[in-house]
Formats: structure tokens, sequence, C-alpha cells
């Protein structure tokens, strides 16, 4: 049996899914792939607490946070998983402690996006250097398996470019546009289904599909993704008008994020029409999609995933267990 003690950083609404599956579904984790998967801390900006008996403390009960290095070798954790928020504001911070977490032993697992847009090369070389694994798939779509689907494709597949609509909110808030909402209505319609951010400026502004698109470059063209240039076009209250005359004519709307291999540093997002029965059109909801154009072998397309706090959390929950099979290095 594989004991995997985990620390994890951050307490949102994905580290608390991450916590629950794995409190709910330890012991079908030890039958059905031998390994005894536990949470040993927690750890945030302002407090920590060691867990025994899958049982967490109350926030009161929670002590001052020490570092992180110390946490890990007290509880002896061999992965710590991130699930901090993806600013600016905190990216040194998130770039430093899965580094630390690196170089103290443990695997990395992350859903943080801005720890890999301003860390790859950091995490890289620690990764390399440590033998320990960094694993991503929750920062390119919560549950869509795009960066697996990369990885795989990157191993001698010539993919020429890579497109998608990944931000469950910007295709849910197009959708409704359509139906004659105004903008405001429709984020909040948006957050009533669980879907949006308390503040949504990255998923209208497309910072945040343009952020994944530049993950899946890396995994593809291993280039540096915080090297990309971005051009933006935000979702604004003035496309209401062009989402409705694409709704009778037979579209949608929707928030493309593009990138191509002759011009790797660039990644563009655009509000382009597309017809229903295409692939991007075909979405409901906060699904997504993204596809590989794998050149004279055709596209390579991976749909579905919604948005959700829980898919986020089973996308970590697949890369942790996944480091019984595969802890090679480097950021897969």
């Amino acid at each position: 049996m594989l004991v995997l003690p985990v620390v994890v950083l951050g307490y949102g609404a994905v580290a608390r899914a991450y916590i629950g599956q794995i409190i709910s579904h330890r012991a079908e984790y030890r039958s059905r792939f031998g390994v005894d998967l536990t949470v040993a801390g927690v750890r945030t900006h302002r407090a920590q607490t060691e867990i025994t008996e899958d049982t967490i403390p109350p926030r009161s009960e929670w002590s001052a946070p020490t570092a992180l290095d110390e946490l890990i070798a007290r509880v002896e954790a061999r992965v710590v998983v991130q699930a901090v928020p993806s600013d600016d504001a905190g990216a040194a911070e998130a770039v430093a402690d899965g580094v630390c977490a690196l170089r103290s032993g443990a695997h990395l697992v992350t859903a943080t996006k801005t720890t890999l847009l301003h860390g790859w090369r950091a995490l890289d070389a620690a990764s390399r250097e440590t033998g320990r694994a960094v694993k991503l798939s929750g920062t390119t779509g919560a549950m869509l398996p795009a960066a697996d689907v990369a990885r795989s494709l990157s191993n001698g597949i010539h993919v020429t470019s890579v497109s998608g609509c990944v931000n469950g909110t910007a295709t849910f808030v197009l959708d409704r546009l359509s139906d004659g909402d105004s903008l405001g209505d429709a984020v909040e319609a948006a957050r009533r289904a669980g879907i949006a951010e308390g503040d949504p400026a990255a998923d209208l502004s497309g910072r945040d599909v343009a952020t994944k698109i530049q993950i899946l470059t890396g995994l593809l063209w291993s280039r540096d993704p915080g090297a990309a240039e971005t051009i933006l076009e935000p979702i604004t209250p003035a496309i209401r008008s062009a989402a409705v005359r694409a709704k009778g004519r037979g579209q949608r709307l929707r928030q493309v994020a593009v990138a191509d291999l002759d011009i790797p540093d660039l990644v563009t997002v655009s509000i382009r029409a597309v017809t229903r029965e295409s692939p991007l059109g075909a979405l409901n909801g906060p699904e997504k999609a993204v596809i590989f154009d794998c050149g004279e072998f055709g596209p390579v397309t991976v749909t579905g995933g919604q948005s959700s706090p829980t898919g986020a959390a089973m996308a970590m929950i697949k890369d942790t267990l996944s480091l019984a099979l595969e802890v090679a290095p480097g950021l897969r």
C-alpha cells in the first residue's frame, strides 16, 4: 500500500471539495488503486492545522502558519496540493511555495494558474533537480482533460495550433446575452449557477482563457507560457446585440483563444460567431472545448468538463492518484 500524506495550500471552495473527496473516498482509493491518500495538513496565509483521523478542527483551533518546509517535514507529506487564488498579487508567494514543496521532497499538484504563468522555469528546474513531479491538469479547464491530451500529443505528434473555449463563465454569459439578457443579469445568473467567480473580470476580459491556452502551449511546445504576449477582446455590454443577431442566423458567439506554433509567444482571444453544429457552437452552459490542430492528421477535439469547484478538485484527485503510477520529473 502506497501511503500519500498530503498538505493542502488554501481552504477555498476548490480546496474544501478536494479534501471532502479524499475523506469520502479514502477506502475506495485504497481498494481500487492501492493508495492510502490522506490529508495531513491544511495551510492558508493566516493559519494552519494538522489533521488526524480525517477530522478537520474548527477554524478557531487552527494555529499560526509555520514555514511550509517545516509543516511538510513534521507531517511527512509526500504531496503538496495548491489551490490558492490565481491572481498576480499572490503569484510570487505561490511560486515560492511550489518550489519549496519540491525542494522539501514533495510532489506538487496545482490548480493555481499564476503559479505556472510566473514560475514555469523555476518549477521545471526544481522538479528536475529533485526528481519530484509537477501535476497541473486542474489549471487547464477543471475536469476537461486538455492537459492530458496535450502531454500525449507532444510525444511525437506535430501540433500546429491550439484553440478553444475553456472558460465556462464566458460561454454561459454569451448564451444568455443571445437570449436578450443584459451583461449584469447574465453574470448574476452564472453566479447563481455556481459557475462564475465573485469577481468575473478575468473571465470576461479573456485573461483566464488566454492563461489556460498559454499553459497548454508550454506542454505542447516546451515554451515558457509566461513569455507569451496576449491580445484580448473582452465581453462587454455592447456584445449583446451581436449575440442576438448571431442567434437569429443559427450561430452562437464564443470567446475563443488561439495560439499558433509559427507564433508561439502570442495568444489571441476574440469573440467569434460559430455554427451551432461546430465543436465550439455545440457547447452548452459551462462546458468547455479545446481543439488541437495536428496538421495532416487532422484536428483532435476535447469537449465537456463543466466549471465547478468539484470539477477542479476531481482533476487534482486524478493528478494526485497518478503519482502512484507516474513520478517523472518536469511539468506534467
